[in-house]
């Protein structure tokens, strides 16, 4: 006699437990696939469960600047301050980072290189920060010295910092030694530091290695007016690692590279879909044109049309990069 054996859907998970499993899926499927398949799958990702981790890093190098907007205000609502990790390229304005702080209680990891964010309101909202422990602000040219003091003297838990910079961002440029000092004097507890291609002298990284006695690990390549004793750095210095400043790979030929304009072209270039607050029965039938992915709405006579869409592959332009799996 066959042991009985009790399978349960699906559907009756915890929407903790869903949020876990779809947090593995790509970002496009979280958004469009997944919020159709049933109710309480929709009800997981319009929560916080799925968005405790963030990175819309790939996707917005290659969108306008408007929709990393909406994409931002969109998931940082959805994460309800439970947000540990963010990382988003290009943010347009100051008032993006102003929304992200309101957000930021659980925020520990905050990545937004290319961003157009300004001294006067990292000054202003880095108190909001305070949990952060990486901060990646590469090639960030409004800010200085200003951002990197404020963002030092709330950010007491900071022990990573990513400040790079390509030689054609500082072109023109005078000596940055003062944003090296501010690191120095705010940021003591630093254990990883990228500073490549930054107008440093030696001066001002012989301030930063006599003020961050905590740090592992130095990057500054690119950083031509250094000159740094190697036999005295190995012995006043044994356990920290220097990069730099001599070009020991491709870095300065790729970088730049990555650095893309915005492209319609992008595998990830699907249509925005806003919340639905409240109305959950109407999921299916009353998605507005916004919301779909598709023209035209979801019922009962296309669902076997969809699922040709979802995984037939070659149908829709905007999955011309995913590889789908066979329909079952």
């Amino acid at each position: 006699m066959g042991e009985f054996v009790e399978f349960r859907s699906w559907e009756e998970l915890i929407p903790d437990a869903l949020g876990l499993i779809f947090r593995n899926l790509p970002l496009q499927e979280i958004l469009s696939v997944v919020p159709r398949v049933c109710k309480s799958w929709n009800r997981a990702v319009s929560g916080p469960y799925c968005w405790q981790e963030i990175d819309l890093e790939e996707w917005s190098r290659r969108v306008e600047p408007e929709q990393i907007e909406r994409m931002l205000h969109l998931l940082v609502r959805r994460s309800s301050g439970y947000c540990r990790r963010l990382a988003v390229s290009g943010v347009p304005n100051d008032s993006i980072l102003s929304f992200i702080a309101d957000y930021a209680g659980s925020l520990q990891s905050l990545e937004m290189p290319r961003s157009e964010m300004s001294d006067a309101i990292v000054e202003l909202v880095a108190g909001r920060l305070s949990n952060i422990t990486f901060l990646d602000i590469s090639s960030c040219k409004n800010i200085g010295a200003r951002a990197l003091k404020s963002f030092g003297l709330h950010c007491k838990s900071l022990v990573s910092l990513r400040r790079t910079m390509h030689p054609l961002e500082v072109a023109g440029k005078v000596c940055q030694d003062d944003e090296a000092l501010a690191i120095a004097l705010s940021m003591p507890k630093l254990r990883h530091l990228e500073l490549a291609y930054l107008l440093l002298t030696t001066e001002g990284v012989l301030q930063i290695l006599s003020h961050c006695q905590e740090l592992e690990f130095l990057d500054i390549r690119g950083c031509w007016d250094v000159k740094l004793d190697e036999k005295l750095m190995k012995e006043k210095y044994p356990e920290l690692k220097i990069l730099g400043p001599d070009i020991v790979d491709s870095y300065e030929r790729s970088f730049w590279n990555e650095c893309s304009d915005y492209s319609d072209t992008s595998e990830y270039s699907w249509d925005f879909m806003d919340d639905d607050d409240d109305d959950d029965d109407g999921v299916y039938e009353d998605m507005s044109d916004e919301e779909t992915l598709w023209d035209g709405d979801i019922d009962e006579r296309n669902v076997e049309r969809l699922q040709v869409r979802f995984y037939g592959g070659g149908f829709n332009e905007a999955f011309a990069g995913f590889e789908w799996p066979l329909s079952p």
